[in-house]
């Protein structure tokens, strides 16, 4: 195989990761990227962490690695910044599986975005800024499979290996437009991402019941099909829609089929996946019919219409200022801070600084506007 650039170093033991951690340290830059197998587990978990400095490639691979703590120490020094493409998903899976902190980071999407720039996929980021044609053939591919192909190896070392260069062209475009100190503040409310705990909720079939309008039996038996396929998830170790779609397991709750074949008639119900789950199907059918359905959950309560108001008028702002810069609108300031001012209704910056997303720079660009429209909007009644 034809390689455009050296291979990656392949770190698969702790002593290996120890030593590199040591040659690492005193580096100023480093650019990273993971591979997860969420498509293939049921538990998902990080498979390859991809490390580049200015002048070499790396590839960890945690699943023979039994300690990754050291990889810890790297990612909290502060003196050495930690480059990123679409950093929130890798962020979250290190500290889910880690509780790694990341400590200077800038994110080449998020530095993108701030620019105005439209197209944010890596390739395409790297094709205009670098000049490089990446090869994404390899995005579904499970990486919990040993061994990787050279391909794929590739693939992973491509993810890193143009960072810092994409890096440098963002940032000189950042202080040419003088948005560095945004950026900056951006980066860091990112970096405090924390990942949403996993759970099976049990309840969770009535979101597919109630908006397709079945009836009670149909629910039930809906009810018996969604457990079911949890259990079988689990015991395969794959991810419950490879399993049964929701769009599957709903036609089999509308069909209540009386026999497997029956069953391998249901339309939208592949006949080899009717098949290979006759047995389970069939007796989460019978249950559901025999079964007698819960009570709907009840509904969370409205949002209060006046805060609801204020919200509309915060957006409209919003679009406004994104429009006159020409980037998206939750550039400017997130969706989840505008619910926060509306619920709130801070009057005067003082008051604002305690609202998540309203950091040092936004409360002296965004403040006084904010804070003028809220009076305004409270003046009103609202």
């Amino acid at each position: 195989m034809h390689w455009p650039f050296p291979p990656a170093a392949y770190i698969e033991h702790d002593k290996e990761l120890k030593k590199l951690v040591k040659r690492l340290q005193n580096e100023p830059l480093l650019a990273i990227d993971t591979e997860s197998n969420s498509m293939y587990a049921y538990q998902e978990r990080v498979c390859l962490v991809q490390l580049s400095t200015r002048t070499n490639d790396y590839i960890l691979d945690p699943l023979r690695i039994a300690d990754m703590s050291p990889l810890g120490t790297l990612l909290a020094n502060p003196q050495i910044e930690k480059v990123f493409h679409a950093a929130e998903y890798d962020l979250m899976c290190l500290k889910r599986d880690y509780g790694f902190t990341v400590v200077n980071m800038f994110d080449t999407m998020i530095a993108a975005r701030i620019c105005g720039v439209k197209a944010l996929g890596l390739n395409r980021l790297l094709a205009e800024y670098c000049g490089v044609e990446a090869d994404k053939s390899h995005q579904r591919d499970d990486w919990g499979q040993r061994p990787i192909s050279e391909e794929g190896l590739l693939y992973a070392q491509m993810d890193t290996h143009y960072l810092p260069e994409l890096r440098d062209k963002l940032l000189d475009k950042l202080v040419e437009s003088g948005r560095m100190e945004e950026a900056q503040e951006t980066f860091l409310e990112a970096s405090a991402v924390t990942p949403p705990e996993h759970h099976f909720d049990p309840d969770g079939y009535w979101r597919m019941a109630i908006p397709a309008g079945l009836n009670r039996r149909q629910s039930a038996i809906l009810r018996e099909l969604y457990l079911a396929r949890e259990v079988i998830a689990q015991e395969r170790d794959c991810p419950p829609y490879k399993v049964f779609t929701d769009k599957m397991i709903l036609a089999i709750a509308e069909a209540g089929p009386r026999s497997s074949h029956e069953l391998e008639r249901v339309r939208g119900l592949p006949v080899v996946v009717a098949k290979r789950y006759s047995h389970e199907v069939m007796q989460a059918v019978d249950k559901g019919k025999r079964t007698q359905l819960p009570n709907r959950p009840r509904r969370a309560p409205d949002v209060d219409p006046i805060v609801a108001e204020r919200f509309t008028a915060l957006r409209d702002w919003r679009r406004e200022r994104a429009e006159q810069r020409g980037v998206e609108s939750d550039v400017i300031i997130s969706k989840d801070t505008l619910w926060d001012l509306a619920f709130k209704a801070p009057t005067t910056i003082a008051e604002m600084q305690d609202i998540s997303g309203l950091g040092p720079w936004r409360l002296a660009t965004y403040g006084d506007e904010l804070a003028v429209l809220i009076q305004r909007l409270r003046a009103e009644g609202l």
